[in-house]
């Protein structure tokens, strides 16, 4: 469970890039391109870490499915939705 404090860093990074707009900042090229470019970019994600889990390359996988929770986390925050509030409800799912 300890590596899932990374999530946490990242939010805060995500939103710090997103706020100022550091000009060489991949994440806030993505914000200036808006909700629709990170979702778009979430889906081209997703689509490759299906095609990773396919093949026979573990690294291939863990680096798209990287890429993807990435993209995630940024589209939360363009969307105003705390990334803790996808953990809760992934919490009222267990049974």
């Amino acid at each position: 469970m300890k590596n899932l404090e990374i999530i946490p860093e990242l939010v805060k990074i995500i939103a710090t890039k997103k706020t100022h707009k550091i000009t060489e900042s991949y994440v806030a090229t993505m914000f200036d391109k808006g909700v629709d470019k990170i979702a778009q970019k979430v889906g081209e994600e997703a689509v490759e870490t299906v095609i990773a889990a396919k093949n026979d390359d573990d690294y291939e996988f863990v680096y798209e499915a990287a890429d993807l929770v990435f993209h995630l986390l940024m589209l939360c925050e363009a969307r105003g939705i705390a990334f803790d509030t996808v953990l809760d409800e992934l919490k009222k799912r267990q049974k």
